[in-house]
Parts: C-alpha cells; structure tokens; sequence
C-alpha cells in the first residue's frame, strides 16, 4: 500500500506530460511557417501566432506546476482553453471520431474534447499535487 501512496502523490505528473507534450508538439511546431499553417487553416498569421504562443507557453506553465506552483498549472490550463474550445468549433466540429476524412481533414472532436476535459480538470481542481 505504501507504494502505491508513493505513486499516487506523483500522479499529476501522468496528465501533466501527456498534455503538454501533445501541446508544445503542436505550439513549437506552427512557429517554422506561420505563413504555411495559417494558410493551411484558413486563418490570419497572427491568429495563428497567438495559438502557438498559448500552445507553447501554456505547456510550459502546466510542467512548471508541478514543480513550483500550483496557480502555474491553473493558468497554463486556462490560456489552453480557448485553443482547444476554438479547435473543436472551427476544424472538428460535427464529426466525433479522430480519425480524418474527407469532411474532416484534421479529424473530427474526440480527440480535442478529451484534451478540453483535461485542462478542465487542472483547472478546477483544488490541488494538482496531492501532499499527504
């Protein structure tokens, strides 16, 4: 049982990873061609300069978190949260499956819902890092 007590102290950790990395994968990625990517989505450069900054940025503030503060975490989320609730309404909407298709190039939103969900979850819940 100990053990487990050990783990489940550093469980924050799991999502935590999971989200940043799937956001600083996204953010870091869309800075060597704005110009490409905002074609690509049919948005303006600086549209697409401000996601990447939120992308990145609020990656960064979510691995922080769990190291120095918690309000890091919270406001990482929280600059992510419009992205992802922008996300599902302008590229995903109206299809749930992630995988692509012809009327959905970039996939549909299960994908995007259960990464908004999870920023959700760091946000509102009360202390990312359990201290027993």
């Amino acid at each position: 049982m100990k053990t487990t007590t050990n783990i489940s102290q550093h469980a924050h950790w799991f999502l935590r990873i999971a989200i940043a990395s799937s956001f600083l994968f996204h953010g870091i990625g869309k800075f060597p061609d704005l110009n490409g990517t905002a074609e690509m989505m049919g948005l303006p450069v600086f549209i697409i300069l401000l996601v990447a900054l939120a992308e990145t940025i609020g990656a960064l503030l979510i691995l922080l978190g769990g190291f120095y503060k918690d309000w890091m975490t919270k406001l990482g989320a929280l600059i992510n949260l419009p992205v992802m609730i922008g996300a599902i309404f302008i590229f995903h909407w109206g299809r749930w499956s992630f995988t692509p298709s012809e009327s959905h190039p970039m996939g549909g939103i299960e994908f995007p819902v259960i990464m908004t969900l999870v920023l959700l979850y760091l946000i509102f819940k009360k202390n990312i890092k359990d201290k027993a």
